[in-house]
């Protein structure tokens, strides 16, 4: 399993240079980072403030806004400001379609302020101008010593190279089909503007290349194609994922797979907003998926069964949800007191069949019985039956046991 912050002994990660992005670092050995992107005009300082906030309490290790026109670029240096008002440093970076060389080179008090540009290769110009104005970008990067994302979509390809590639993939004697052109499209793209920064004097330090799709299938391949070819911090994510389970389980298929090949150095999951769901539900989804799979741990896992004919779903139900909140609730001072807490496993389990024995496996657990079982609820610790809980209470009397190991446990530990 890989920690928080070290590295996986089942799982070996590609070899690529480390990113320096403001405070956060990324590629080497270092843990994959979460990042998200706001969704409120950047020239709405409070509401784009309020939002950072939001996704930055949540987890969000970066930060991408939209940086479309004027008024927007313009917002840059007091949204920083104000984020320092509140405590919160997250690197922002600044996201850049069409205009990106006018609204860097006119706003340099803005371009300063960015910890990261995002550059789309495909919508920076057309014809003779888009060499131009992506070396503008480059240059501006260069002065400000700042990393660069290229971030190839297949949505906004590159048209005059797709067509390129598309009128030699004609002429063979055996054409291949139009996915393998787009994905042989795409990874060139991304290479080609990788040089053409290389050659400005962006070094592989600063620069993070992403080759995102819509589709799972197409993702994973166009993603393994780059990895195969290059040594370049990658970022990982569909384009458009969709919005709530759809969204997050399309996302979580096309991330497991990558990162469990070693491939992949920062995350994201692109959900469409839901009415009264909050922003940072892609946060969130991105940490499950990097804790379900051990290789970053942010808080205590709860196993929990999915129920059958056999549990008393009620009260089995309802435990499992208040223990969960609860963990939520009080992380934020557990971090602060017991290093290595985020690692802690709970079983709220709901019958005989399994209960017992995920109980004793986790490091803390309780079986609820189950429909004709003996109204006798057994907890676990460190594999080793502690109590039998009995009466109405239940949820505050395990409550209190899980803090009362949680400060045996790790009394002495504190982070400090």
């Amino acid at each position: 399993m890989m920690s928080s912050s070290g590295s996986s002994s089942a799982i070996t990660r590609r070899s690529t240079p480390t990113v320096q992005i403001g405070t956060v670092q990324m590629g080497g050995n270092h843990p994959i980072v979460v990042q998200s992107m706001t969704n409120t005009p950047t020239a709405d300082v409070d509401a784009t403030v309020a939002q950072i906030l939001e996704l930055s309490r949540a987890g969000s290790e970066l930060v991408r806004i939209t940086v479309n026109d004027f008024d927007a670029m313009a917002a840059v240096p007091s949204i920083v400001a104000r984020l320092a008002d509140h405590g919160c440093h997250v690197p922002l970076v600044g996201d850049f379609h069409f205009n990106g060389h006018i609204l860097l080179r006119k706003y340099p008090k803005s371009a300063a302020s960015l910890s990261k540009f995002r550059i789309n290769p495909g919508n920076v110009g057309k014809g003779a101008s888009r060499d131009t104005q992506f070396s503008d970008m480059i240059r501006v990067a260069n002065e400000f010593n700042t990393p660069v994302r290229i971030g190839v979509n297949f949505g906004s390809l590159d048209q005059d190279l797709f067509t390129e590639m598309m009128d030699a993939n004609a002429r063979l004697a055996t054409p291949k089909s139009f996915k393998e052109v787009s994905y042989d499209a795409m990874v060139t793209s991304a290479l080609r503007n990788a040089e053409l920064a290389d050659s400005l004097g962006l070094t592989k330090d600063r620069l993070v290349i992403s080759t995102k799709m819509s589709d799972v299938q197409d993702m994973v391949r166009v993603t393994q194609r780059l990895a195969g070819v290059t040594d370049h911090v990658l970022h990982l994510g569909l384009t458009e994922a969709g919005a709530g389970i759809k969204g997050v389980a399309s996302s979580a298929a096309a991330l497991a797979v990558l990162l469990q090949q070693g491939i992949g150095d920062t995350i994201r999951i692109s959900l469409t907003p839901e009415p009264g769901v909050s922003r940072d539900a892609e946060v969130r989804a991105c940490r499950s998926v990097l804790q379900s799979m051990g290789f970053r741990y942010f808080m205590p896992s709860v196993t929990s069964c999915p129920g059958c004919g056999r549990t008393n779903s009620d009260k089995f139900v309802h435990l499992a949800k208040d223990v969960t909140v609860y963990i939520e609730s009080r992380m934020p001072t557990w971090r602060t007191m017991y290093s290595g807490v985020e690692k802690l496993t709970v079983a709220v389990m709901g019958c005989v069949v399994n209960g017992p024995g995920e109980s004793k496996h986790a490091d803390i657990g309780i079986s609820l019985p189950g429909s004709s079982e003996k109204p006798a609820i057994p907890v676990y610790q460190d594999g080793q039956l502690v109590k039998t809980l009995r009466g109405d209470d239940i949820k505050t009397q395990f409550i209190e046991m899980l803090e009362d190991y949680i400060h045996h446990r790790f009394s002495g530990k504190t982070t400090g």
